[in-house]
């Protein structure tokens, strides 16, 4: 199914933009896992809408209801299930788009796939609205794999097209400075100049009646190695296929990345020593993971974000149900640049994924019963 991930643990979300409600159900989590309710809520906070000039100004409180699955504070082994509910939706906004497609956004593909029977408002299920009960999800993932030590961090590596850049996150071993500075700031970048800089950049598109997009690099440090598989189920493979899942990703690569076809073979390899007793690449081209498995490096990876397709100024459509050319101006309250949201729905993908193939390989540790 379309909504569905994982080999594992089995992430279902349903919901549309402007349905009464979103959730998730999360099947295949141990039980004894402890959730930190406010940790979550701190994590759902950073992706929810309406908190920041450069965002839109809907404004959701994003508070999950439990409905399974989660009990005194730990998870049960039971689905868990969750909801979000909508409650600052302005459907009105939306009429005429189910006739006159929206360049760039899936208005027009949705209606062929679903004989015009798909919900308009909002984006329905094709909304960026539905990354939230993803969050839901990574975020109880990220607290289960911190009992193992492992933490995942994300920032906006460049954005808009004079790519704007941030600090790089360390490659070779856990920065504790670029993390906390992370946690401290509110805007998702290690660099407080660049992310001066990028609000500007957010500030000026919205004026214009446009929109920017950019690349987020996110890095998973303590992961162990030898978790992973090659061919179809390879870490690569796993964080791709969610991480495509989330709206407006277009491109997704590891370490180096297309970098790697302007390299000679001695400029990318990752040349091995001994460190501790133990084998060590020297370096981190390849992100991590060689043959789909993990090199006990840190895994990183980007993702591409590409421009909000909803902007304010006139462009060229069509009218689907006339046959004629026409000119459509996008109403409603929209992201001029979704990238910062977008950072722990990044971290989110990520904690899934390695949760995933960590339970799949036997690697994630049993919770002691309760006494």
């Amino acid at each position: 199914m379309a909504s569905v991930f994982g080999t594992v643990i089995h992430l279902s979300i349903f919901g549309q933009s402007h349905s009464p409600a979103i959730g998730c159900s999360l099947d295949g989590i141990p039980a004894g896992i402890p959730v930190d309710a406010a940790e979550l809520q701190r994590f759902l906070d950073r992706r929810a809408p309406g908190r920041d000039d450069t965002a839109t100004r809907r404004r959701e409180a994003d508070a999950p209801e439990w409905l399974s699955g989660i009990v005194d504070g730990h998870t049960t082994g039971a689905p868990i299930a969750a909801i979000i509910r909508n409650t600052d939706t302005r459907s009105q906004d939306y009429d005429g788009l189910r006739r006159v497609p929206r360049p760039g956004h899936a208005d027009f593909t949705a209606r062929v796939k679903y004989g015009n029977w798909h919900d308009v408002a909002g984006g329905g299920h094709f909304s960026g609205r539905l990354t939230a009960p993803l969050c839901i999800a990574g975020g109880i993932a990220l607290q289960a794999l911190a009992t193992m030590g492992i933490d995942i961090a994300a920032h906006i590596q460049s954005l808009g097209p004079e790519g704007i850049a941030d600090e790089p996150l360390d490659e070779l071993a856990r920065d504790e400075a670029q993390l906390a500075a992370l946690r401290a700031h509110d805007f998702p970048c290690i660099s407080t100049d660049a992310a001066g800089r990028m609000r500007a950049a957010i500030l000026a598109a919205r004026d214009d009646l446009d929109s920017i997009g950019g690349v987020i690099e996110c890095a998973a440090y303590g992961v162990p190695a030898g978790v992973g598989d090659p061919m179809f189920d390879g870490l690569e493979n796993r964080i791709a296929r969610i991480a495509f899942g989330i709206p407006a990703v277009k491109g997704v690569d590891f370490g180096s990345g297309f970098a790697a076809a302007y390299l000679t073979g001695s400029e990318h390899n990752d040349p091995f020593r001994m460190v501790d007793g133990q084998p060590r690449p020297e370096t981190n081209n390849a992100g991590g993971i060689l043959g789909g498995i993990s090199t006990g490096m840190p895994i990183v990876w980007q993702m591409a974000v590409k421009p909000t397709a909803s902007i304010g100024r006139a462009q060229r459509s069509v009218d689907l149900d006339a046959g004629v050319d026409t000119e459509l101006t996008v109403r409603g309250r929209h992201d001029p640049c979704i990238v910062p949201r977008a950072v722990p729905v990044a971290e989110a993908a990520c904690a899934l994924a390695l949760l995933d193939a960590l339970l799949e390989d036997g690697r994630f540790p049993t919770p002691a019963p309760r006494r």
